[in-house]
């Protein structure tokens, strides 16, 4: 039987004891690992296959986990997890009890920092090195800078920032799609080797000293080379947007050249007091076919079949998500509202808004991985007289949090906010779970906030938002299939609640994705007399008060169901309105999620685990019920 190279990594620094001979295979080898664990798990595949040979390379510089390595968004961490040695948890990645499919430093000490969002290493990296710094320690600091991350704002604050640190660190840029990438060739190779070389950039340095030393021409003579050398630089090297900024720059080199790679990142790790980019040009989905031809699917993908690459799931078949509701509700509107332009921060596909690019691509934009950009450039838009809708992921939209206060709602600028993947979203976990938007939302004066029950509602709410609101609209909905609800519906109107189903003994007020849920409950405790009101509330800002107090002086028992989590939450607003008016019930209950963040897993797993779940609520609501009553 042959031999399995990756057998003999079982934890952090074992490659080092790899022959050289072996790193093909190696390479060969966690690629199929890579394959067969995503095709079972899901999870970001592309980005993973393309960092073998550098995440080896990096490897082979580094001793973990004295020495620091940050990924930057952490879907190119795979690789990393298996060379320190969690080969045989990768089974588990991103199911519930499992290894998370980002770094996390509850998981491993050789996981310097968690990570999830994007453009964040080198300012995490440049923590690090200060604070070695300041210790007197003198372990070496990397990050890894890519998928993307650079059209962040915040990496280049963070590059400006570590040239006046003179701390020494070294960035991976890992290029795999960017223009540079394809406008470099034979000559930038070479310049980018003889660059990385330490014996050249000893010899330039020691020429150049020994210039400056030559009385009355040497000077000058040192200057004019360095200037002649400067200009050529800008010709030739792709770099000199960061040498420029005053970093040093070495490459672009070939990011699937391990003895390359490794050369450049000791060259670069010798730089005690300089910040050294290390250009590298990687292919995302490296060595399966199927992910090297259709990159952008195996990004992040579900199970899938590993021989052939075609999902489990036809996407064809599948039921129509909230995305896909959206998605077709921005098409239909456009012909009509010719002030209507769509913005997103690099999802176009995950926020459903492709298809409205491809009719209307005047009125589409994508910014790129920066929401506070995207906020602040809607408000302007909104200010000069369009409709801009900005469709962003719940947890993404985090980052935006002054914009969206401080640039739209200041100035009450009708601005719509797609908010997708509100509330538990399940496997990408910690990072992305969408929970906080309620808390971050609810404050910020003239925002409106709704959150709808199924899929006509959204249609309803995104119409009001669009069509007889003034000032800026939230609106919150989850990730997955959507919920159609059957029975006959009140208008929609502003901060107006509206009664499904009618009780004695409990009312429930739901906000959006848990409506559904509410109406489980309801009927799995109707055979035990439990008679519940099921209240959908539309509207979280301003929210149906007079109707909440009504209710809510009618029932004995008053629960809150919500999708986020309980602090500054749709349920404490309602338990101060209550306590403010004397509306004082015998029962009061507020189901939301706890003030921590959320693992991964499953949505079904984690509103079980979490006690969101019907089942959970019912059993709760009993046991209150049978106190008071």
């Amino acid at each position: 039987m042959k031999r399995r190279v990756l057998d003999e990594i079982c934890g952090p620094n074992d490659i080092h004891r790899i022959d050289p001979a072996d790193y093909r295979q190696l390479a060969k080898e966690i690629r199929r690992r890579l394959v067969d664990t995503v095709s079972e798990t899901g999870g970001h595949l592309s980005a993973s296959l393309g960092v073998v040979e550098l995440t080896m390379a990096l490897h082979l510089t580094l001793t973990f986990p004295e020495d620091k390595l940050v990924w930057d968004v952490g879907h190119q961490s795979y690789v990393h997890k298996i060379l320190t040695g969690r080969d045989d948890y990768m089974p588990s990645l991103r199911q519930f009890g499992g290894i998370s499919g980002f770094p996390d430093v509850r998981e491993s000490e050789c996981d310097a920092f968690c990570v999830g969002h994007a453009s964040t290493s080198v300012s995490a990296a440049l923590g690090l090195a200060k604070a070695r710094d300041l210790r007197g320690g003198d372990e070496l600091i990397f990050a890894v800078l890519g998928d993307g991350a650079l059209s962040g704002g915040m990496a280049y604050e963070a590059m400006n920032n570590a040239v006046e640190a003179k701390t020494g660190m070294v960035i991976v840029l890992n290029d795999n799609k960017m223009s540079i990438a394809q406008n470099v060739g034979g000559m930038s190779n070479y310049l980018g080797q003889i660059r990385a070389n330490r014996r050249y950039r000893d010899l330039k340095d020691r020429v150049e000293e020994a210039l400056d030393r030559i009385p009355t021409v040497g000077v000058p003579l040192a200057k004019q080379i360095r200037k002649t050398k400067d200009s050529l630089k800008h010709l030739l090297l792709p770099g000199m947007l960061f040498e420029d900024m005053g970093l040093t720059y070495i490459g672009p080199i070939d990011g699937h050249d391990i003895w390359t790679m490794k050369e450049a990142f000791e060259a670069a790790a010798s730089m005690k007091d300089e910040t050294v980019l290390v250009h590298v040009v990687t292919k995302k989905g490296k060595g399966y076919r199927p992910a090297e031809e259709k990159p952008d699917l195996f990004h992040g993908i579900g199970a899938f079949d590993r021989f052939t690459g075609e999902p489990y799931e036809d996407a064809s078949k599948a039921p129509a998500t909230y995305t896909d509701v959206f998605s077709e509700w921005m098409v239909n509107r456009g012909s009509d509202h010719p002030d209507m332009v769509s913005v997103c921060a690099a999802m176009p596909d995950g926020t459903g808004v492709s298809a409205f690019a491809e009719k209307y691509p005047d009125r589409a934009f994508d910014v790129g991985i920066a929401e506070e950009h995207a906020v602040t450039f809607s408000a302007g838009m909104a200010a000069g007289g369009l409709r801009p809708v900005v469709s962003i992921y719940s947890t993404f939209l985090q980052r935006a949090y002054d914009q969206i206060l401080h640039d739209v709602c200041n100035a009450a600028y009708p601005v719509i906010f797609a908010i997708d993947r509100s509330g538990i979203v399940g496997h990408d976990g910690r990072t992305h779970q969408g929970i906080f938007d309620l808390a971050y939302l609810l404050p910020m004066p003239g925002m409106t906030v709704i959150s709808p029950m199924d899929g006509d509602e959204m249609i309803e709410a995104f119409d009001y938002a669009l069509e007889k609101c003034d000032g800026p609209v939230a609106i919150r909905y989850p990730r997955g299939e959507a919920f159609w609800y059957d029975d006959e519906r009140e208008p929609f109107e502003l901060g107006k609640a509206e009664v499904l189903k009618t009780g004695k003994e409990v009312v429930i007020f739901a906000v959006g994705d848990m409506v559904k849920t509410a109406l489980e409950v309801r009927e799995a405790l109707e055979p035990e007399m439990i008679r519940i009101t099921v209240v959908n509330m539309r509207f979280v800002k301003p929210f149906d008060e007079t109707l909440v107090k009504e209710l809510a002086s009618k029932h004995t028992v008053v629960v809150t169901m919500e999708d986020g989590v309980k602090k500054g939450g749709f349920g404490e607003c309602v338990a101060s309105i209550l306590q403010s008016e004397g509306v004082n019930p015998k029962g009061f209950m507020t189901v939301a999620l706890p003030d921590e963040f959320i693992p991964h897993g499953s949505t079904e797993e984690l509103r079980r685990a979490y006690h969101v779940d019907a089942d959970s609520v019912a059993g709760n609501i009993r046991e209150i019920y049978r106190k008071v009553r």
